[in-house]
């Protein structure tokens, strides 16, 4: 009798194990399978109200309504956006904690800072670019340069004398700046601002003689008739200035910098939840309404997956990296 208890009492014991063993596989796979199960956390590495931050908030309304969950955009601004780009890195891979960011995260400070705390190319998982956000060359209205190739003459003709607006080393104005110097053989000063709008008003106000801004910074001074435009930093014209012709048009392809925004995850990601949000993200880009509210910020949505996104990561790194090395742009 008493070995029939124990082999009740061992069968019962075993019973439970395999029970608390499935529980706990259910547990492990059933997130992943019926992602989100909760609200979804965006880090935008840049305060609120800037283009980031708006291009976050439009697709995560987009991708709440679509998801079933809320999606909440978390500010975290600070040092050039590593601060917010390493609190993606450090979360879960589960899917509640994405990256919305500039291609300052995904490639500059990657090729720029040689003590960067993650690997963006290991340390990130691509989902998408999802905005193009294209940089003009503007001069003030009075300026004798009517166009880019003036403008390279007077550079050449006399180095340095042409000073141009930046938001410090090796931000998006100052690659531009460097790229330009290298592709058209000239020598220009660069001057750190801090921010769109007092490069904007030091340019109008005769300060410097070139500023390299976004379209959506620059495009209503142009329209005033305060700024000309000279020529759109990036492979392809903007829907904001259409007339306007590229650096590529202009036959100095090397200036090209196309700025983007971009959805990442932390590495390693289960495979159905990013498989899904690719998938959801692709479906919210196809909304106009998300369309038009991407385009009033001066950028244009599109939707370029991970793969392609990951080949332009690393073709990125590389080429600013070299001109980093050529240009002698020290940011550490």
């Amino acid at each position: 009798m008493k070995h029939l208890v124990r082999a009740s009492l061992l069968s019962a014991a075993v019973a439970a194990l395999a029970s608390v063993s499935n529980l706990s596989h259910a547990q492990t796979t059933a997130p992943s399978d019926a992602w989100p199960q909760r609200s979804v956390r965006v880090v935008v590495p840049f305060p609120p109200g800037g283009g980031t931050d708006a291009v976050s908030r439009a697709l995560g309304q987009k991708l709440s309504a679509r998801l079933g969950q809320p999606v909440v955009t978390d500010n975290k601004p600070g040092a050039s956006t590593i601060i917010g780009t390493e609190t993606v890195v450090k979360a879960e891979p589960d899917g509640y904690t994405l990256l919305v960011s500039g291609s300052t995260s995904y490639t500059v400070n990657a090729a720029l800072r040689h003590k960067l705390p993650y690997d963006p190319l290991k340390d990130l998982a691509p989902v998408a670019i999802v905005a193009r956000a294209p940089l003009v060359i503007v001069v003030n209205a009075n300026a004798p340069y009517k166009d880019l190739a003036a403008l390279l003459a007077a550079a050449k003709a006399a180095p340095k004398t042409i000073n141009y607006a930046t938001f410090g080393s090796g931000s998006a104005p100052h690659l531009v700046g460097a790229l330009l110097e290298q592709a058209a053989d000239v020598r220009l000063q660069d001057v750190p601002y801090r921010g769109s709008a007092q490069a904007m008003m030091g340019l109008i106000g005769g300060e410097i003689q070139m500023a390299i801004d976004t379209v959506a910074s620059a495009a209503p001074h142009v329209r005033s008739g305060k700024l000309r435009a000279l020529a759109i930093a990036g492979n392809e014209r903007a829907r904001a200035l259409p007339s306007v012709p590229t650096v590529v048009e202009q036959k100095l392809p090397d200036a090209a910098f196309d700025g983007w925004y971009a959805v990442a995850a932390p590495a390693r990601p289960p495979a159905p939840i990013v498989n899904k949000l690719i998938k959801e993200v692709e479906a919210a880009l196809r909304d106009p309404q998300l369309q038009e509210q991407i385009r009033a910020q001066g950028m244009e949505p599109v939707f370029v997956g991970p793969k392609a996104m990951h080949a332009a990561m690393d073709n990125e790194i590389g080429r600013y990296r070299a001109l980093a090395h050529r240009a002698k742009i020290v940011v550490d």
